[in-house]
């Protein structure tokens, strides 16, 4: 088929915008509204009602569990928590060298099937457990990540914690209080899921050629580690922390950040035309935060100025905050370090991938799309004694 046919019927789309790609029951997004559904229910009401670990049930099952199957669910996925000791030693390796943190989870994560008997095993079972252990180790991985970077020995991880206390405990070494726990479970539930994402949609290429759930993941890892995708957040508390100087400087900011067609991280989505829901949750649990923290308060009030400010200059492209800007204050106020921001996007966001890899496998079929072939189509070969 000539290039030309493939741009006239409409199959050519830079990026793959708005292609579909095929079928999920995982998560559901209005963008021209700003909403956002788990298997059909809110964000917004599992941010308030739900926890992690019944999120991580219904984006497995597509549906909430009852409170029996809750219990043995938890059950199972906390026995599968620790990691072997070479885990634990490439963490601390590999943390000293100047490399952010996203690429030392990616090489733990290769680890894990080295120990795990069940790696080359691709029975529904099987990949069912796998799944399980991937969710618990990454919490324990990325806690260990965290404590390496700041030079420290990692924690083992609590059997009888929940996945926000026990990450937090694993972080910090003090058991948190309620508050923090719950505060950080959001975190996990609104960066749980998200469609068919950059990272979530690298998950599904790689399995869909029958390799093992290990090397799926490690690809959406390195998917996510990128600035257009989940690096966004850290910049975002960069610029709030180190860019703008004071508030009456926040305008000057703005104009010449647009002047120079420059990005202002945390806004704009390929998808949203509205407000991301993500955003306006994590706003409210920002400004609550702020009514005791003066830190959180200043941030808030810098990003109120630069949301009002862009959303006036901007409101023909309908650019809005996105999830990654004012999820950074809430993870800072919970003692989080700026570069552990994104590997906590890829501790909450397991969940998505291993449940688009399950569903991935149920109807699978390899992807293997076409591109545009732009070159010359045909020319000799010059034996190169003639080539000038």
């Amino acid at each position: 088929m000539d290039s030309h046919d493939n741009k006239q019927d409409g199959k050519y789309s830079k990026g793959l915008e708005g292609i579909i790609i095929g079928e999920s029951k995982k998560s559901y997004i209005d963008g021209e509204r700003g909403y956002l559904a788990y298997s059909g229910i809110s964000i917004e009401e599992l941010a308030e009602k739900s926890n992690y670990e019944e999120v991580c049930f219904l984006l497995l099952h597509d549906r909430l569990p009852l409170k029996d199957e809750l219990e043995n669910f938890k059950s199972e996925l906390y026995s599968y928590r620790e990691v072997p000791d070479l885990t634990y030693e490439i963490i601390e390796r590999t943390a000293k060298y100047p490399v952010h943190p996203m690429t030392v989870l990616r090489l733990a994560v290769d680890t894990l099937p080295v120990y795990d008997e069940e790696t080359e095993i691709n029975t529904e079972e099987a990949n069912y457990r796998k799944a399980l252990k991937l969710i618990s180790r990454i919490h324990t991985i990325t806690a260990a990540i965290g404590r390496a970077l700041r030079g420290e020995k990692p924690i083992r991880p609590k059997p009888d914690l929940s996945c926000a206390a026990n990450w937090l405990w694993m972080h910090s070494g003090k058991i948190p209080s309620q508050e923090e726990e719950r505060i950080f479970d959001i975190v996990l539930v609104i960066h749980a899921e998200h469609e068919i994402n950059a990272s979530t949609f690298s998950a599904r290429v790689v399995i869909s050629s029958l390799t093992d759930i290990y090397s799926a993941v490690s690809a959406a890892i390195g998917s996510l580690k990128g600035s257009l995708h989940g690096g966004a957040n850290e910049q975002v508390m960069r610029m709030l922390i180190e860019e703008i100087g004071t508030e009456t400087e926040i305008e000057k900011f703005v104009e010449k950040k647009l002047k120079n067609k420059e990005k202002i991280p945390g806004f704009g989505h390929r998808v949203y035309k509205n407000y991301d829901p993500r955003a306006a949750i994590f706003k409210r649990l920002a400004e609550q935060i702020a009514k005791k923290d003066e830190r959180v308060g200043r941030w808030i009030e810098i990003g109120n100025k630069i949301e009002k400010i862009m959303i006036e200059k901007l409101k023909e492209k309908r650019i809005y905050p996105n999830v990654d800007f004012y999820s950074g204050i809430v993870m800072y106020y919970l003692g989080i370090d700026i570069p552990m921001f994104t590997p906590i996007f890829a501790t909450g966001r397991i969940i998505g991938w291993v449940s688009h890899i399950l569903e991935q496998l149920k109807d699978n079929r390899i992807y293997r799309p076409r591109i545009i072939y732009s070159g010359e189509k045909e020319r000799k070969y010059i034996p190169i004694e003639m080539r000038r």
